[in-house]
């Protein structure tokens, strides 16, 4: 079953940071991974769900020209809120995904620490959802804890896994190690090769 809404109401109701990811060396290796995994150097239009306090919606905002990033909690909305104070090109929104999602199109949607939280059954709804809002050739980035943890129904390793069967994506990029997996995938209708940065610029 999904991680209840009651879990994340008390985690922030005891820690305006309750997971120390504006603290840690590990949070900040990661977000500094997950950017730089980033096929492209600038995108158009970005979406991240789960933003939490903002720490990689600040990393998101220097590579994209419009970024919407959203929570379910009220406090983590204003806190990244804070965080991106004077980023016009950011919008934070309250908003709790899969069931309120965004009419807009996109060509990045990045889901960090998010997927874990849903059972299959909503983590394929979300992923599929994932992908109606992504623009051909656009990149869905995914990166998730490796760790048993008693709220979580999977680890980074079985999101990766999950993302190679689904129609529609093909991997640019997976990066495994004992505590998270990242995924790079090309949103396409087709077999064939990615477009990877090497292509992008004719090198390849």
């Amino acid at each position: 079953m999904n991680t209840p809404a009651s879990y994340f109401d008390s985690q922030y109701a005891h820690a305006a940071d309750p997971w120390h990811l504006g603290e840690r060396w590990y949070d900040r290796r990661k977000y500094t991974l997950t950017v730089a995994a980033l096929p492209r150097p600038r995108y158009l239009q970005a979406f991240e769900p789960g933003c939490s306090i903002g720490v990689l919606t600040e990393l998101l905002a220097a590579r994209c020209d419009h970024l919407l990033s959203t929570d379910r909690v009220a406090s983590a909305v204003e806190a990244t809120a804070r965080r991106t104070t004077g980023l016009d090109h950011v919008t934070v929104r309250r908003m709790t995904v899969p069931d309120q999602w965004p009419e807009d199109s996109f060509d990045l949607v990045v889901l960090s620490e998010l997927l874990y939280y849903f059972d299959s059954s909503t983590r394929t709804r979300l992923l599929h959802q994932s992908m109606e809002i992504l623009r051909e050739a656009g990149h869905l980035v995914t990166v998730h804890w490796n760790h048993p943890v008693a709220e979580h129904t999977c680890t980074g390793r079985d999101v990766a896994d999950h993302l190679d069967t689904l129609t529609g994506l093909i991997r640019l990029a997976r990066y495994d190690d004992p505590d998270f997996t990242l995924t790079v995938h090309e949103h396409s209708p087709g077999p064939g090769p990615v477009l990877s940065p090497a292509r992008a610029e004719g090198l390849a």
